[in-house]
């Protein structure tokens, strides 16, 4: 007896190599990919670009939401509607890894009880980590001031500082958090972890000297003098780096977040920041995106903004593809599926 095929329906740009991919996983799969009714890329690896269809494609593009079972990514074109729109949908593999709060703020979790949704985690470990290495070394090699004389054509020595015997604070654990630890001991810093369950783990496997549990918090804050946040959005994480969290942090730390800009009370660390309380920030992420002309993060001379670009890599879509296709032949066995999304934890 013959299986059922699966439609799957690629709802964000990917290049033609990898959609060959995705079909190349099995004869099942009924693989739907019309780039001209999707939005063309800004930069490698564009999933949120958004596209204004003429009624005759609207209605084309809803005739396939329709018949899909399984979506590369979600349509960002159809947000609300898509529980409607897409009646038979079973799974979504996300492009991002922090979609929690977007699933629950949708009422996916509620409005498509019969769907699973995917995370990309593991996906922006590599970019993220480079992008935590950078920062740290921007600051400790004073990087401002080079930029500074040689805007200014004057040659004038000046000292700078080592990573190695620093300590690094990793608020979160995870994949990207373990990358950032390698990278971290590769310097030769001191690495202390925090990470929601800790039993049975062993710090050494995942890259870090010493592991707390958040009550420990606390600790790690007092001893890093640089500190990683990489912790998604939750309620038990929204603003849990205050005022009085941030005046445990060693005189003259560097905040480096790639989590979530709820994570901090943003007036706070910019209080910090103008103090000279805290050496500097580097921040990926922020309580309001796009981030408002008016923030005064903008001109502060010790912070570095990145516009949510962080995880962004030209070869992203290549290791999406490689997770999808992963999770695809899973699917088609009836195996768990990679990075399935808690709902109620929201990670």
């Amino acid at each position: 007896m013959s299986m059922p095929t699966v439609n799957v329906l690629i709802a964000s740009y990917l290049e033609p190599e990898h959609v060959e991919r995705i079909r190349a996983v099995s004869e099942r799969l009924q693989i739907v990919y019309e780039p001209g009714l999707l939005a063309p890329p800004r930069y490698p690896a564009d999933h949120t670009n958004m596209i204004v269809r003429s009624p005759e494609d609207e209605s084309r593009w809803r005739g396939l939401l329709a018949e899909a079972e399984v979506l590369f990514d979600f349509d960002h074109t159809n947000r609300p509607g898509l529980p409607d729109l897409a009646p038979q949908l079973r799974w979504v593999q996300a492009s991002s890894a922090g979609i929690g709060q977007f699933v629950r703020r949708m009422g996916y979790d509620t409005r498509m009880p019969s769907s699973v949704f995917t995370t990309a985690s593991g996906v922006h470990a590599q970019p993220l980590a480079e992008f935590c290495a950078l920062a740290m070394l921007t600051f400790s090699r004073n990087l401002w001031q080079m930029q500074r004389l040689q805007a200014e054509r004057r040659w004038e020595r000046f000292g700078a500082t080592d990573l190695a015997g620093r300590t690094l604070g990793i608020i979160g654990l995870g994949r990207i958090g373990s990358e950032v630890a390698r990278l971290g001991k590769a310097f030769g810093m001191t690495v202390l972890g925090v990470k929601r369950t800790v039993g049975g783990v062993s710090p050494a496997a995942l890259g870090c000297d010493q592991l707390y549990t958040p009550g420990g918090l606390a600790e790690v804050l007092r001893r890093s003098e640089f500190l990683v946040i990489i912790t998604p959005h939750t309620a038990e994480t929204e603003r849990m780096l205050g005022a009085a969290e941030l005046a445990l942090l060693p005189p003259g730390a560097v905040v480096i977040n790639i989590g979530r800009g709820s994570v901090i009370d943003e007036g706070a660390l910019i209080a910090a920041l103008q103090a000279g309380r805290l050496g500097g920030a580097a921040l990926d992420v922020f309580e309001s995106e796009p981030l408002p002309p008016e923030s005064p993060l903008w001109t502060l001379p010790n912070v570095l903004i990145s516009p949510h670009s962080a995880s962004t890599s030209d070869r992203e879509n290549a290791r999406l593809t490689d997770l999808f296709c992963d999770n695809l032949r899973r699917y088609l066995a009836g195996e768990a599926l990679r990075n399935v999304l808690n709902t109620t934890t929201l990670y």
